[in-house]
C-alpha cells in the first residue's frame, strides 16, 4: 500500500514541477503557479517519504500515517474547493482516488491491530 501510493504521490506530486503546461491543460489554469509548485513538491516528498519507510513495524505505521494524512488533506481540499467550483471538477476524480487512499490505510490499519493482538503484542504507531 505505502508503496502504490508513494508512486502515486511521487509522480504527480513531480506533474507541476517537470511540465507545468500540461498540468494546467488537464486541471485547468491556475492564478498562482508557485503554489501549485510548492503542493507538487511537498506531494513527492511525501511519497518518497513513503516509498523509503521500510518493511519494519515501525516503517510500515508511519508510511500508514502519512499517507492517510495526504490522502485525507487532498481529498478535503477537492471536495470542499472542486464542489464549490473554485477549482476545475477533474479534483472530483482525484478526491476519489483519494478515498481510496483512506479507505485502504483504514483496512490496513485494522488489520495490523488485529495481527498484533493475536500475537499479543501492540503494533508501533497505533
Amino acid at each position: 500500500m505505502a508503496t502504490a501510493q508513494g508512486l502515486f504521490n511521487l509522480l504527480t506530486g513531480l506533474w507541476p514541477l517537470v511540465h507545468y503546461r500540461s498540468f494546467e491543460a488537464v486541471t485547468g489554469p491556475k492564478t498562482d503557479q508557485w503554489l501549485v509548485k510548492c503542493v507538487g513538491g511537498l506531494g513527492a516528498a511525501g511519497g518518497y517519504a513513503q516509498l523509503r519507510a521500510g518493511t519494519s513495524a515501525g516503517g510500515k505505521a508511519a508510511a500508514r500515517r502519512l499517507g492517510a494524512g495526504m490522502a485525507a488533506t487532498f481529498a478535503a481540499i477537492d471536495l470542499v474547493y472542486a464542489g464549490s467550483g473554485r477549482i476545475s471538477r477533474i479534483y472530483l476524480l482525484d478526491a476519489v482516488v483519494e478515498l481510496g487512499w483512506l479507505a485502504g490505510w483504514a483496512a490496513s490499519a485494522s488489520q495490523a491491530r488485529k495481527t498484533a493482538r493475536r500475537a499479543g503484542q501492540r503494533q508501533p504507531g497505533n
